[in-house]
């Protein structure tokens, strides 16, 4: 009971703090991928040119832009998680103090990590809400509305364990934040987020799907646009590679703090 009451108190004091600025939070949070979804609507706009009853590989106009209106709401839920507190964290010296905490520093971060997962359901909720008033959305059948929301969720796990890795690096690097910028690119790219994966060439659809790319935004939203698919291999995947960055953060994060010096203190 003890430690579920360090969780619990955790998480609410993350809360305040991701709330204590709401605009700034709202703005860095849902800004980026906002901005980055009308680039999208007006690349599209320009490729399908009017011309309604241009298909390109399934997609119509309407069904190209409710396939990236999904992608923006997975990527609320399933990417929004940065790293930028916990490598300034360590940059910074800040965790001595952590240190000399009844809590351990993964269990704090990561319990802020929960906090924030709560407030971006919150958001992506409301953006679901606004998008399917005006009918840019259709919801899917509940079961599969369901299963999408848990997996969605899953790969929120598993981008936070990666997110994880390149904040621990700052035990090593002045900064990580170039190394968030091409994890998010190189994300973005291979998982469907810019361009649907069926414009992809087949060998290549075909190798990144042993990756864990495809999993983290094309197949999320192939469930909320009301397709049935096996994602048995897909939640194998991820599952191994959430936990073999948990692993690699654990040995990591021995490493770097016996390098520790407390600098910027």
């Amino acid at each position: 009971m003890t430690n579920i009451s360090k969780w619990w108190i955790t998480i609410k004091i993350s809360w305040v703090k991701h709330t204590a600025y709401r605009l700034n939070f709202f703005l860095q949070i849902i800004g980026p991928s906002l901005v980055f979804f009308f680039v999208k609507y007006n690349l599209w706009s320009s490729i399908y040119a009017g011309e309604e009853d241009l298909i390109i590989k399934g997609f119509d106009f309407q069904a190209m832009i409710q396939y990236h209106l999904w992608a923006f709401v997975v990527s609320l839920v399933a990417q929004g998680h940065g790293s930028w507190n916990l490598a300034e964290d360590i940059r910074l010296g800040r965790i001595s103090s952590y240190l000399i905490y009844p809590f351990n520093f993964w269990e704090f971060h990561t319990a802020s990590w929960l906090s924030f997962q709560v407030i971006q359901m919150g958001i992506a909720g409301l953006t679901l809400c606004i998008l399917g008033f005006f009918g840019l959305v259709t919801l899917p059948s509940t079961h599969l509305f369901l299963f999408g929301i848990g997996y969605t969720l899953f790969i929120s796990l598993f981008w936070f364990t990666m997110q994880y890795l390149t904040g621990v690096l700052a035990f090593w690097l002045e900064e990580t934040w170039i190394l968030r910028v091409m994890l998010s690119i190189v994300s973005y790219f291979l998982s469907g987020a810019i361009i649907p994966l069926d414009l992809y060439p087949k060998w290549m659809v075909t190798f990144l799907n042993y990756t864990p790319f495809p999993y983290l935004t094309y197949y999320p939203v192939k469930l909320f646009l009301g397709e049935a698919i096996d994602l048995t291999q897909g939640v194998s995947i991820i599952l191994f590679w959430t936990l073999f960055f948990a692993l690699i953060n654990h040995l990591v994060w021995k490493r770097g703090i016996k390098l520790y010096t407390a600098a910027g203190m």
